[in-house]
This record gives structure tokens, sequence and C-alpha cells, in this order.
């Protein structure tokens, strides 16, 4: 019985070791060059306008992470009366209000830029991206989406995501 057990310990301590070295780390800096390369080749930016974009991009992406911060610093908090209730709620609101705010001021800045349609093809990429990455990150041992190789040079490029699919096939 003692061997059964000491056998059935090393085998799950070995199973347990490659589940963990199968495992990829969280690179922003790899998200954030996937993130661009997509609304690029979703949007269909030209050189000039992504050179101009994403900086101004990025800039937004920080005052909103600062705004998530607050709202997930919120959510940890739980009120126990009406009163601390009602105060949750307000400041819940005045950050999705703050948020919004952010929003509709860089995207009047992104409109300097680009023409409305292209801006709004942004938005669509960034949001399809994004519902990608958080199911893809829900799905173990799955890679990041990458170019289909036969159609690196060509203009019209396809993504692939894991579980199959393409930008058209996979839209929700």
């Amino acid at each position: 019985m003692k061997k059964k057990l000491i056998y059935l310990l090393i085998s799950l301590m070995f199973t347990l070791n490659i589940g963990a070295q199968n495992q990829q780390k969280f690179s922003p800096e790899k998200f954030d060059a996937e993130l661009h390369e997509f609304i690029t080749s979703q949007a269909k930016l030209t050189p000039q306008e992504a050179t101009k974009f994403f900086p101004i991009y990025k800039e937004m992406q920080g005052k909103q992470r600062a705004i998530y911060e607050k709202q997930r610093i919120l959510g940890m908090q739980r009120p126990h009366d009406e009163s601390s209730c009602l105060k949750a709620i307000r400041e819940r609101d005045a950050i999705d209000l703050e948020l919004k705010r952010i929003q509709q001021c860089y995207h009047e800045k992104f409109l300097e830029i680009m023409p409305a349609s292209k801006l709004y093809e942004v938005l669509q990429a960034e949001d399809r991206f994004h519902r990608r990455m958080l199911r893809r990150f829900n799905r173990p041992n799955t890679q990041m989406p990458q170019m289909n190789q036969q159609n690196q040079g060509n203009q019209n490029q396809q993504w692939r995501w894991p579980g199959g699919g393409n930008r058209q096939g996979n839209q929700k």
C-alpha cells in the first residue's frame, strides 16, 4: 500500500511539474505588440496613421489604467450599511463617467489623425482583440494568435486564432 502511495505521489509531482513548464508567462510588451499589429491590420492603418495614432493611444491607455485601478479598489470594498452602499454606487457612476470622458476626449484627438470610418474600425478591432485574448487566456495551453504565414506579404492578411476561425468567422 505504501509503495502505491509513493508511486502515486511521484507521478502526481511529475505531472504538476510538466504542466507548470507548459504555461506561458504573460508579457505586456508582447501583448501590446500583438494589439498594435492587429489594430493596424484590421483597420488598415497606413504607416503614417499608425505612427501618429499609437503614441496617443498609449497615452489614453495609461489614463484608463488609472481609472481601472480605482474600479478594482472600489470593487474590493464591501459596504455594510445603506449610506456606504449609496456612496459606493455614486463612486462607481463617477468612475464610469470619468472613463467615458477620457474615451470621448481621445476619440476627438484620433479624429484629427484619421477619418471617422477608420477610427470606427480601430475601435471594433480593439474590442475583437480583447474578447479573443480573454478567450485565449481562459483556455489552457493555447498559443498567441499568429498571422497566417502564406499571407504575410499580402495586404489582405487573415488572422488565425486558437480554436479556428478568422476575422469574418469569429465576430461576436
